[in-house]
């Protein structure tokens, strides 16, 4: 088969270097890609929103299925330009991706159907927001409604700021269009984590709860970053748990679009809050997680497009879709990520760091200059290891930072706390 990834970041590296492992796979093509992919596949260079061009390249070269990895072109309608084209692709139509692309659609399916979520308002005037939070007082979330790079959610623990949110998103614009409406919703309280699940309509695939460390800062300080490190899977959640997560939460979900005439076909990632009252639905994703996707692949022993293609294969089970143990992921960002950062600083080590058994470096954030590897961007290099048990796992990706090295390079020390019981 011949596979088109699109993306740039660390979740399309991972997914290449899982691909090319499959003896199906002949040939993939990444589009933009990223240097880091350059051994394996063949980077072409179109952005990953030139959708029809992509949609062309794809007809020409004779792709077998397109896998869209960012949300913004699944969000405007890339998988119905290229089912328009009757080329296969991997990832929801738009109606589906707007579970993502609206944080107020989401709230609406949620709510109808009765799946547990926390409870909401949706503004688009600042001055009905700012009577509204004089009314519930704090603590509060409050969300841009559209897309925001994963910076679009405030928690606001005190009144000045929940009002200092709405007046960024509404007032000063500045996550655009994203903040022409916003979510202000009640703030839960537990532990976070994220359940990822393979669906085609709704029949679904779970693959295996994580946790991702959002804020930039070791003991979740710091503001919200894209994610600075996940492990999987999850001691801490209870089998019982996890499957009514699955069940209520996934299984809820996919016939709750099925009844408003959206069959969900890719990947269905939710965050979810362990709260006292149980699970409860913060907010759908509707493709691959980053950095979740780098421990999955690493994790992963099934061929990838068998699990992609499970409705249509020979059945996935659990106990041969993972190597058994845990996986890692470790972001190393720019200095001053997810504020003002530098680029273009010469990163050195990778490849010592690639040596190391149970341990691959995926690019998130680098470029190519006169040959030299650089940074491009503010999550830079996701550092993955696989161990038989979480501990080695930690020490293995740990272990493997000390080869790498950019200046002003920061990461978390505290990846997987949690589920290692470190106070």
């Amino acid at each position: 088969m011949r596979i088109l990834v699109i993306g740039s970041g660390a979740r399309e590296h991972a997914l290449v270097w899982k691909l090319v492992q499959s003896q199906r796979v002949t040939q993939v093509y990444a589009a933009p890609g990223n240097p880091g992919m350059l051994p394996y596949a063949e980077c072409v260079p179109l952005g990953a929103t030139q959708y029809q061009e992509l949609a062309t390249f794809a007809e020409q070269q004779h792709i077998d299925l397109t896998i869209v990895g960012p949300e913004v072109p699944l969000v405007d309608g890339i998988v119905d330009i290229f089912q328009q084209r009757g080329l296969a692709t991997f990832g929801p139509n738009a109606a589906g991706a707007a579970l993502e692309g609206s944080k107020a659609f989401a709230k609406e399916v949620l709510t109808a159907a009765g799946i547990p979520t926390a409870q909401h308002h949706t503004f688009t005037s600042a001055t009905a927001a700012f009577t509204y939070l004089e009314e519930h007082g704090a603590p509060v979330v409050v969300k841009a409604d559209g897309n925001a790079a994963g910076k679009g959610a405030i928690v606001a623990l005190d009144m000045a700021t929940a009002h200092d949110a709405v007046k960024q998103m509404l007032v000063e614009r500045v996550f655009g269009a994203a903040g022409d409406s916003v979510v202000i919703e009640d703030y839960l309280q537990g532990d976070e984590i994220g359940a990822t699940a393979i669906c085609h309509g709704t029949h679904y695939l779970p693959l295996t709860l994580s946790q991702d460390h959002k804020r930039a800062h070791d003991g979740d300080e710091g503001l919200n970053t894209g994610g600075m490190g996940v492990f999987a899977p999850l001691s801490f959640v209870p089998p019982e748990q996890e499957t009514s997560i699955w069940r209520t939460i996934i299984a809820a979900t996919l016939q709750a679009l099925k009844q408003r005439g959206i069959l969900f076909t890719g990947v269905l990632y939710s965050n979810i809050m362990l709260t006292e009252r149980g699970p409860m639905v913060l907010e759908h994703n509707t493709r691959f997680g980053d950095p979740e996707t780098q421990a999955f692949m690493l994790l992963m022993r099934e061929d990838l497009l068998n699990v992609l293609n499970f409705a249509e294969v020979m059945p996935v089970k659990q106990e041969t879709l993972w190597h058994p143990g845990s996986a890692v992921s470790l972001t190393l960002a720019s200095g001053g990520y997810p504020g003002t950062y530098r680029t273009g600083i010469p990163i050195s080590g990778i490849e010592d760091a690639n040596q190391l058994e149970g341990v691959q470096v995926f690019h998130a954030g680098t470029t190519l200059r006169d040959g030299q590897l650089v940074t491009a961007g503010g999550r830079v290099l996701s550092v993955v290891a696989r161990g038989a048990t979480l501990p080695e796992a930690v020490q293995k990706v740990y272990e493997a930072v000390k080869y790498i090295h950019f200046e002003g390079m920061h990461y978390r020390k505290d990846i997987a706390k949690r589920d290692l019981h470190i106070k």
